[in-house]
């Protein structure tokens, strides 16, 4: 991958002020901080974000990744189609769009394993690398996986670490937040 300048340093500054708006949102949002009128703000600008996001994938025909953005803005696009759960058509697309920048050392697959699994969820289906929990009634679960048995090597095919390791990162990471906690159904990703 490269260090060098990114070619459309502009696109690079909006995807990251996007997606620190978003994170400071879901910050606030899983802290109970935010009321009704804030929660639908939220998702319309996510939705904004994705558009946008959805526009940069035609434009260009590839995924933002680190030649044309740099590594920082190349996360920021994850991070808007990772959180883009209302719109599993785009998942899946920016999916396909990220495992081509992967194959082309342009795109971490760590980021691409993120995506895929949560489009998967997000479409019914089972993930396929164990990068999604869920908040249970008593504890953060991992959300149904494809052939649990092959999992670990799955992951260490993506540089992952062991799924119970990255379980009990995301218990403890979660753990001081669990009072502000609202929702059970909350799917939760970054420490997997």
């Amino acid at each position: 991958m490269t260090t060098a300048e990114p070619l459309r340093p502009d696109l690079a500054r909006e995807l990251i002020t996007l997606a620190e708006q978003s994170a400071a949102r879901r910050a606030q949002r899983l802290r109970n901080q935010l009321d009704a009128i804030q929660l639908g703000r939220g998702r319309h600008s996510d939705h904004a974000s994705a558009k946008m996001l959805r526009r940069m994938l035609a434009d260009h025909n590839c995924w933002p990744g680190h030649r044309l953005v740099g590594p920082d803005a190349a996360r920021a696009a994850w991070s808007i189609a990772l959180h883009s759960n209302d719109e599993p058509d785009f998942q899946r697309a920016a999916a396909v769009l990220l495992r081509r920048a992967v194959q082309i050392d342009d795109a971490t697959v760590q980021h691409w394993a993120h995506l895929h699994d949560r489009a998967l969820i997000n479409n019914g289906d089972t993930q396929e690398f164990g990068t999604q929990f869920f908040l249970g009634a008593t504890r953060i679960e991992l959300c149904p996986v494809r052939e649990p048995t092959a999992l670990d090597q799955r992951r260490a095919s993506v540089g992952l670490p062991p799924a119970d390791v990255a379980l009990e990162k995301m218990r403890h990471r979660l753990a001081s937040m669990r009072a502000g906690l609202g929702s059970p159904t909350v799917v939760l990703a970054g420490a997997a």
